[in-house]
């Protein structure tokens, strides 16, 4: 069973890893949450593959520092809100139901709100190899 268990970590691992991958090309697609799952599942199933993660240089800094300090980087913020931001006025020019408009637009500027008020990390994204746990 500890080898299935295993198994079914790494899988989630890639899954999540190659979706966060496709994120990083398609808009509306999130990356770092698919990055936080996948580093998540592979401590679990496969401690190299996360330490992979962790010291990828595109997508390590970003989740070292969501493990560290629970903060966002800069530059992720402002991704997070002009995406968030074109879901929203497609939202509202899109979709006719005018309860479920009202629904997501406040769910997404919610989201947003939660974001923007997120601490910065303290660290230099060249300093996050501190924070990786070996």
């Amino acid at each position: 069973m500890h080898s299935l268990r295993r198994a079914l970590y790494i899988a989630l691992a890639w899954v999540s890893f190659g979706l966060g991958v496709i994120g990083v090309f398609v808009p509306l697609m999130p990356t770092t949450c698919f990055m936080l799952l996948a580093v998540w599942a592979a401590s679990r199933g496969s401690p190299s593959f996360a330490r992979w993660i962790r010291e990828h240089p595109r997508f390590g800094p970003t989740v070292v520092a969501w493990e560290g300090e629970r903060a966002i980087p800069r530059h992720a913020k402002w991704l997070a809100g002009a995406m968030l931001a074109f879901s929203i006025l497609v939202l509202l020019f899109t979709l006719s139901v005018v309860w479920l408009k009202v629904l997501l637009v406040s769910g997404l500027t919610m989201l947003g709100l939660w974001i923007a008020t997120r601490p910065e990390p303290a660290r230099l994204a060249g300093d996050s190899a501190r924070f990786v746990r070996r």
